[in-house]
């Protein structure tokens, strides 16, 4: 990745190609994200939306196009990414350690906007499916990144945290960070200043308004 040129976008893919084999995934996606804004895609099973998420967060190389990224990333995957054997806290800490952050006030903060104090003691392979979920977004917003890109990430969430990842978002937005997010709740869609239609391995911009609602999932 290197550095945006234009100062209204903070994340920009430009042609972006990837295929597996003869599967074209990927076939020429663009998208432009400036800052405070939300941007939802979404798409059809098996349309390349967690590709194009990997793609953009730079864990899987485009075979063509260009992704550029202005400020600091964070990446929240479909699947977490977590050692079982460490803790709540110890995953606070070591991911605090490798972004040089110096304390861990802001991972508390979120662990109980999310409401999971109770497991910061607690290793991560005894955790549920939701409480993981809320664990690997917290690590994904741990040093308040420019950028966040979120691959479902209300997963396994109950109604109550459902509410609070929305409140989050909403901050993060009034603070000029820029979010990417994969979904598939349709009904929620007023929420976002822009959805983006993956079909035919390329983004299609949708109207977020009553007068156009139609968006493939």
């Amino acid at each position: 990745m290197t550095s945006v040129p234009d100062p209204g976008a903070v994340l920009e893919a430009r042609d972006v190609h990837k295929s597996f084999r003869a599967h074209h995934v990927l076939r020429g996606a663009d998208l432009r994200v400036a800052p405070g804004q939300l941007v939802g895609v979404v798409g059809e099973n098996g349309s390349g939306k967690s590709t194009l998420l990997k793609t953009l967060a730079g864990t899987l190389p485009a075979d063509r196009g260009e992704v550029r990224l202005s400020g600091s990333l964070g990446y929240c995957p479909q699947v977490p990414v977590l050692n079982h054997n460490l803790t709540v806290g110890q995953h606070l800490r070591y991911f605090a350690a490798a972004h040089r952050l110096p304390g861990l006030d802001r991972g508390r903060e979120l662990i109980r906007r999310l409401g999971y104090e109770q497991y910061e003691e607690k290793p991560a392979g005894e955790l549920s499916g939701g409480t993981l979920q809320k664990l690997n977004l917290t690590l994904a917003l741990l040093h308040d990144p420019d950028v966040l890109l979120l691959d479902e990430p209300y997963q396994g969430f109950d109604w109550e945290t459902y509410l609070h990842f929305w409140d989050l978002v909403e901050d993060l937005r009034e603070r000029g960070r820029a979010v990417v997010i994969i979904t598939h709740l349709v009904f929620e869609q007023d929420r976002f200043d822009r959805l983006e239609d993956l079909v035919g391995g390329r983004l299609e911009p949708r109207t977020v308004s009553g007068r156009d609602t139609h968006v493939n999932v």
